[in-house]
C-alpha cells in the first residue's frame, strides 16, 4: 500500500476525482455456453426453468465423488459437464479486499475502495449511506470478477453480531451494540451488495443477484481470545431472552428483510451444541421460522474443531454427519471433503443430505448468472474496470467517513481551527502517519492512501510532526521531544488510539485504556502547549479517556474509528472546518472498572444481586465515559415532538385488564390497526450547515423486571442548513417497537407509562393490555 506525495485542498478535490474454459484472462470461466451444442441437451442450462429445477437435474448428474468435492469453499472443476472451479471464500467488509483466496489484484485492477471500518460508517446512523456502500461494494465485486480476478461471487460479510463487550478484538467488524441498527445496517449492505433495491423485493428466489452476501456468525459469536477461552472451545449460555431480543434479531432482519443469500455459522457452541449443528438454529429458525433461502457455510474449519476441539463427535465422520442434517451446505476448509464418503460408506450419511447441500449450493451460482452462457451478456456484464476506484466510489468514501467521525468532546469551541497561513500546527502521535492503520481488518488495497498527517499538511504548511513512540503500543515514549515541540507552535493535535496489533480477529484486549505511555504523552503535551490540543483517536473499539474527557487543556476530542482510505483527508476536513462533525457513537463508552465483568458471561440483563452491571445501554446499570448515541457538532440542534396520531393504545380486545400480553395472541390485524406515526421537528439553530441523525428512544416510567432502561425506536439523518428546520416522521408499530422478550424468549405487551425520548424532550405515551 504505497504513500502518497504531500496532497493540497485542490488534490482534496481530484481524491473524488466441459465446456472449456476459457484462457483470456480478462474473462471469467462460464458454464452452458450458447454455441457449444453438448449444452442444449442440459435442463440445467436452460434459463426458462426455475431455478430449483436447474440445480435439482445439475446435481442429478454428478457422481457421489464429484458431489463431495464441491461441499468445500475450494470448489474443482467438473470438466465433463463443463462446469468450472468456484471459490467460495471472498471477502468485502467494508471494501472489496484480498483477505480471502478469492480475490487477486493482480491484473487490471491494483485496488478497490476501502470504505471506513463499519463500526465509524455505524455511526452515520444513515441508512441510504450504508445501501450506497453496498452498491459499491456490489459493484465492484462484479467489476473484478469480469476482469478475470476473481474465483467467486460469494462474499462473507456482514459481519452482524452484536458488539457485547469492549474488549471484543473484532467488534469494529460491526455496526456497534444494538440489535435493531444491526439489523438495518445488514438488510441496507446486503440489499446493495446484492443488487435489490434499496425498499428490497428480491423475494424472488430466481432474482440475479450482482454478488451474494453472507450474514456471519450465527450466532452469539463475540469473543475470540480472552484470559485463555478461545473462540474454538468456547460454549455461549445465552438465555432464550437474550436470544430474542439481543443476539437473534440482526439475523432475522439480515434473512427475512434483506434477502441474504448467505449465512456462516459460527465456531462457538451456542447452549452446548455447535451452530454449525444445530438443527434448530439452522434449519428450525433460519430456514422454518424466517424463511432462508440460500446456502450455510461453516467459519473456517469450524466443522474439524467439532471433533478435534470441542470433543463433542467421537468420530470425523460423525461431525460431517451432524453438520449436514443441521441444515448446513458448506464447509470452508477440507473436513467435508475428507470425511463425507467414509460417512457414507459407513452408512451414517445418507446421500440425499449431500444433495439437499448440493441445491441450495449450487442455486446460488446460477442466481449470480453464472451457467446462463457468455456473462458479458447477462446483466452485470458490462461492469467493467472503469467502475472500480472511479471518483464516484471515492467520493463516496469521503463522505462515510466525514459523516461518521464523532465529536465527542468541544466545550469552549476550539475547533474547528482556523485557517491562516502564518498558523503553526504541531501534529503528534502514533497513529498520525499511519495510512495503514486507517483501513482497520479486511481491508483491501486502497484506490489512495494518505495518512491524517498529510492532510493536514495541506492546510498549514508549517506543520510539525512527531511520533511520540516508536509505535501504538508505546512502551517507550519520547516525551521530552514532543514536549519541545508542543511547546513551539500555536496548536497541537495529537493522533493517538489503537490499531490492528491492538484488537483484532483472534484478539481481544484486556483493559480499555490507552495503550503504554499513551495517556503520559497526551497529558504532558497538552500541559506545555499555548493553547488546549485537539486529541484524535482512532480505534474500533471504546476507551476509557474519562482523564481527558476532564482536563481542560485538552479542548477537543474526535473519535474517528478506522475511517478508511479517505479518513486522513475527512479529519483534516472537520478539523479546520470544512466539514461539520455528525457522527454518534454506535457503542457504550465503558470505564475501565468494567474489565472486571467475565467477557464469557453472556447475559445483557444486570443482575444487582450479584453486582453485575448488565451490558449495552439498554441494560447496563454503571458509569460510563460516553453513552451510546453521543455525538457533538458544530451546531447546536433543537427538538420538539410536533405531532403524534396516538398519545394512548388500546390493546386490549375484552374488558379484562391483563398484566401483560404475548404479542403472537394479538394477531397482525390488531397489530396493524394500532400502528401510529410520530413527527419530531428539528432545528439547526447554529452558523454552519450540516448533517444530523434524530434518535427516537422508549423509556418504561417503571421498567419491570427484564425490560430495557431505553431502547432505540428509530433514526433518521437529515441535512440541515444554517438556521434551517425540518421535520421527521417515525412510523411505529406497538406490537413491534413497544413490545420486550419475556424470559421464554416470547415477545408480550405490557401495559404502563411509556416516554417517548429524542434528545432532552419527552413525550408520555399509554399502552393498555
Amino acid at each position: 500500500m504505497g504513500l502518497h506525495s504531500l496532497i493540497s485542498l485542490t488534490t482534496t478535490i481530484l481524491f473524488l476525482s466441459l465446456l472449456p474454459v476459457h484462457t483470456d484472462s480478462a474473462q471469467p470461466p462460464f458454464s452452458c455456453d450458447s454455441s457449444n451444442p453438448s449444452t442444449s441437451s442440459y435442463p440445467f442450462c436452460k434459463t426458462s426453468l426455475p431455478i430449483s429445477k436447474r440445480a435439482q437435474d445439475l446435481v442429478s448428474r454428478l457422481t457421489l465423488d464429484e458431489k463431495i468435492s464441491q461441499l468445500v469453499n475450494t470448489a474443482p472443476p467438473i470438466p465433463r459437464l463443463g462446469i468450472p472451479g468456484f471459490e467460495w471464500w471472498s471477502e468485502a467488509l467494508h471494501g472489496v479486499a484480498n483477505a480471502g483466496p478469492g480475490i487477486h489484484f493482480n491484473g487490471t485492477i491494483k485496488a478497490a475502495t476501502s470504505f471506513p471500518q463499519v463500526i465509524l460508517t455505524a455511526a452515520s446512523f444513515d441508512t441510504g449511506l450504508w445501501y450506497r456502500i453496498g452498491q459499491v461494494i456490489g459493484t465492484e465485486a462484479r467489476a473484478v470478477y469480469n476482469a478475470g480476478q476473481a474465483n467467486g461471487l460469494t462474499f462473507w460479510a456482514p459481519n452482524i453480531n452484536v458488539f457485547r463487550d469492549p474488549r471484543w478484538g473484532r467488534g469494529q467488524e460491526t455496526p456497534g451494540e444494538d440489535p435493531m441498527v444491526t439489523g438495518k445496517y445488514a438488510v441496507a449492505y446486503v440489499r446493495g451488495v446484492q443488487g435489490d433495491s434499496k425498499k428490497g423485493g428480491q423475494g424472488n428466489p430466481d432474482q440475479h443477484l450482482q454478488a451474494s452476501a453472507c450474514c456471519k456468525h450465527f450466532t452469539a459469536y463475540d469473543l475470540d481470545d480472552w484470559n485463555g477461552v478461545d473462540r474454538f472451545h468456547f460454549d455461549a449460555r445465552v438465555s432464550l431472552q437474550d436470544l430474542a431480543d439481543t443476539y437473534q434479531p440482526p439475523f432475522r432482519s439480515c434473512v427475512e428483510q434483506g434477502k441474504a443469500s448467505g449465512i456462516m455459522c459460527a465456531y462457538n457452541r451456542v447452549n452446548g451444541v455447535p451452530a454449525c449443528a444445530d438443527f434448530n438454529l439452522l434449519s428450525l429458525t433460519a430456514r422454518g421460522k424466517w424463511g432462508f433461502n440460500g446456502y450455510i457455510v461453516s467459519d473456517c474449519d469450524a466443522v474439524k474443531i467439532m471433533f478435534d476441539s470441542h470433543g463433542y463427535t467421537k468420530t470425523p465422520e460423525d461431525a460431517v454427519v451432524d453438520v449436514l442434517k443441521a441444515g448446513m451446505d458448506l464447509n470452508c476448509g477440507s473436513y467435508l471433503r475428507e470425511h463425507t464418503k467414509q460417512a457414507v460408506e459407513q452408512k451414517k450419511l445418507p446421500v440425499s443430505e449431500i444433495d439437499r447441500a448440493l441445491r441450495n449450493i449450487f442455486s446460488i451460482r446460477l442466481r449470480l448468472g453464472l451457467f446462463d452462457g457468455n456473462p458479458a451478456k447477462l446483466p452485470y456484464g458490462n461492469i467493467g474496470p472503469d467502475q472500480v476506484c472511479s471518483k464516484k466510489h471515492q467520493a463516496l468514501a469521503l463522505e462515510a467517513a466525514q459523516n461518521g467521525i464523532v465529536l465527542l468532546k468541544n466545550p469552549d469551541r476550539l475547533l474547528p481551527l482556523p485557517k491562516s497561513k502564518t498558523l503553526s500546527l504541531a501534529v503528534i502521535g502514533p497513529n498520525a502517519n499511519a495510512p495503514k492503520t486507517l483501513l482497520g481488518n479486511y481491508a483491501g488495497v486502497p484506490c489512495k492512501s494518505i495518512s491524517p498527517l498529510q492532510a493536514l499538511q495541506s492546510y498549514v504548511k508549517n506543520t510539525i510532526y512527531h511520533p511520540g513512540c516508536d509505535n501504538v503500543e508505546c512502551a517507550t515514549a519520547t516525551i521530552d521531544e514532543a514536549v519541545k515541540i508542543a511547546k513551539e507552535v500555536d496548536y497541537v493535535v495529537l493522533i493517538m488510539g489503537l490499531d490492528q496489533t491492538q484488537e483484532r480477529e483472534s484478539h481481544d484486549r484486556v483493559h480499555l485504556e490507552l495503550p503504554g505511555k499513551q495517556q503520559e504523552l497526551v497529558t504532558n503535551v497538552a500541559r506545555v502547549a499555548k493553547k488546549p490540543v485537539v486529541l484524535v483517536l482512532l480505534s474500533g473499539g471504546p476507551i476509557d479517556i474519562s482523564s481527558a474527557k476532564d482536563d481542560r487543556t485538552i479542548g477537543s476530542i474526535l473519535w474517528a474509528g478506522y475511517p478508511g482510505e479517505a479518513g486522513g483527508i475527512a479529519l483534516a476536513n472537520i478539523i479546520f472546518g470544512e466539514h461539520n462533525p455528525g457522527g454518534r457513537l454506535p457503542v457504550t463508552w465503558y470505564p475501565q472498572d468494567f474489565v472486571k465483568v467475565p467477557m464469557t458471561d453472556m447475559r445483557m440483563r444486570s443482575d444487582p444481586s450479584s453486582g453485575y452491571p448488565g451490558r449495552s445501554y439498554r441494560f447496563y446499570k454503571g458509569e460510563t465515559v460516553f453513552e451510546f448515541g453521543y455525538g457533538l457538532s458544530y451546531s447546536k440542534y433543537a427538538y420538539e415532538v410536533s405531532s403524534i396520531t396516538k398519545s394512548v393504545l388500546h390493546l386490549n380486545q375484552s374488558s379484562t385488564v391483563a398484566d401483560y400480553k404475548l404479542v403472537s395472541e394479538l394477531g397482525q390485524d390488531l397489530c396493524d390497526k394500532k400502528k401510529f406515526s410520530v413527527k419530531v421537528g428539528v432545528k439547526n439553530q447554529g452558523e454552519m450547515a450540516g448533517k444530523h441523525t434524530v434518535l427516537l428512544f422508549l423509556r418504561k416510567a417503571k421498567p419491570s423486571n427484564g425490560s430495557p432502561i431505553k431502547q432505540l425506536l428509530g433514526f433518521h439523518s437529515i441535512f440541515l442548513k444554517a438556521g434551517e428546520r425540518a421535520e421527521v416522521e417515525f412510523e411505529l408499530s406497538p406490537c413491534h417497537h413497544l413490545s420486550r422478550a419475556n424470559e421464554a424468549g416470547l415477545m408480550v405487551m405490557e401495559p404502563g407509562l411509556h416516554f417517548l425520548v429524542v434528545g432532552d424532550e419527552e413525550y408520555p405515551l399509554t399502552t393498555i393490555v
